[in-house]
């Protein structure tokens, strides 16, 4: 549960202050495909004229990249393949956490191993597709992951020349209590590849394991991964798995078409129960801590601040789906009552979200 700042009638039960966003609901007729397989060197574009796709290419970062000069180990992660009995190695782990990413089941940070949030995305596509639901990889889930020719052959990891823009950002050192916090300027990233390791929704050791002689400076060339583009359906219901800690995305006809990975409460903290409602969507937020005394300390927007760069709020004063200042801690770390997700998983939501929408807590 959050206690945060009181800008408006509107926004006083969530105390958010930002830009606002209350953007029309979304038609249920958007014809988008869910899935769009990244073409011609270009992710995170999605295509048509839909609200969605223009409030997703506005909140998510285009990413041209190219498959020219790939190195050995990218190489051998694009053309990996599997089946029973094989050894799960780390270039098949990242092309079977592509692949699942691909098919709107996040995996979190994508960082090669076998971990918590890989299996919770294999399980809630075995779902979603009517297999059936299993701890370990196998040959039926591995097929139904790989018969979709696009998705299959498009890269995993690319090459791509980092801009001024990628290298020339805000940098801050985070400090650990909230007063210090709300005297910076912004929750800025703490370094260039922790930036660089979000746009691409990538761990920053794997970023660094990818690119082991990179300066990381304007101009050169490193290998990332290629993260694809988000679900354009609308979500109409979303529903919070506190045992399973995945947030699964409905459509308006109940199909099960996105799943996140997430936090939902603690023991400390629990999250609500029952059925609420989205009420509010707020991009770049800030966040208000209230200490034991009374006292208040506003922390400014950025992506390392308490709720990440999304705050989706719901009927339920101070509860609400959002983002996080450490995507890697995502289903490891406890929140306080609130669904929370990486940013981009955040972001991707925020764009498909309908006003009005259905939280289920279960």
């Amino acid at each position: 549960m959050y206690k945060v700042t009181k800008i408006s009638s509107a926004l006083a039960a969530f105390g958010l202050s930002t830009a606002l966003l209350m953007s029309p609901s979304f038609a249920a007729t958007d014809n988008t495909k869910d899935i769009s397989p990244v073409t011609n060197g270009v992710s995170q574009k999605v295509a048509g004229n839909s609200k969605a796709a223009a409030s997703l290419n506005k909140y998510l970062p285009t990413i041209k990249y190219t498959t020219e000069n790939l190195p050995v180990q990218a190489q051998k992660v694009n053309s990996a393949t599997w089946k029973q009995g094989m050894k799960r190695d780390r270039e098949t782990t990242t092309k079977l956490q592509a692949l699942l990413n691909w098919n709107q089941n996040g995996v979190g940070a994508v960082d090669g191993y076998w971990g918590k949030n890989t299996i919770k995305a294999m399980q809630a596509f075995q779902k979603a597709n009517g297999l059936t639901v299993t701890d370990t990889l196998n040959n039926e889930t591995w097929q139904a992951l790989t018969k979709n020719d696009k998705l299959t052959t498009q890269p995993v990891l690319v090459r791509y020349q980092l801009s001024e823009a990628d290298v020339n950002i805000k940098t801050t050192t985070i400090p650990a209590g909230a007063e210090a916090k709300a005297k910076l300027d912004g929750m800025y990233y703490e370094s260039v590849t922790e930036g660089l390791a979000e746009k691409f929704h990538m761990s920053e050791k794997y970023l660094k394991a990818l690119n082991p002689n990179a300066r990381f400076s304007a101009g050169e060339t490193i290998t990332v991964y290629n993260p694809g583009n988000p679900n354009t359906k609308p979500v109409s219901r979303v529903v919070a798995d506190k045992a399973t800690e995945t947030l699964y995305a409905y459509d308006d006809k109940d199909n099960l078409i996105a799943s996140y990975p997430t936090t939902v409460g603690s023991t400390a903290t629990p999250s609500p129960t029952g059925t609420h409602t989205v009420e509010v969507k707020v991009h770049e937020p800030n966040y208000t801590y209230t200490g034991n005394d009374g006292s208040k300390a506003i922390i400014p927007p950025g992506p390392n601040n308490p709720v990440g760069l999304v705050w989706i709020g719901l009927s339920k004063p101070s509860y609400g789906i959002h983002g996080s200042p450490d995507p890697a801690r995502i289903s490891r770390q406890a929140s306080a009552g609130c669904i929370r997700l990486t940013n981009w998983d955040a972001l991707a939501l925020l764009g498909v979200i309908q006003n009005g929408a259905t939280v289920e807590f279960k």
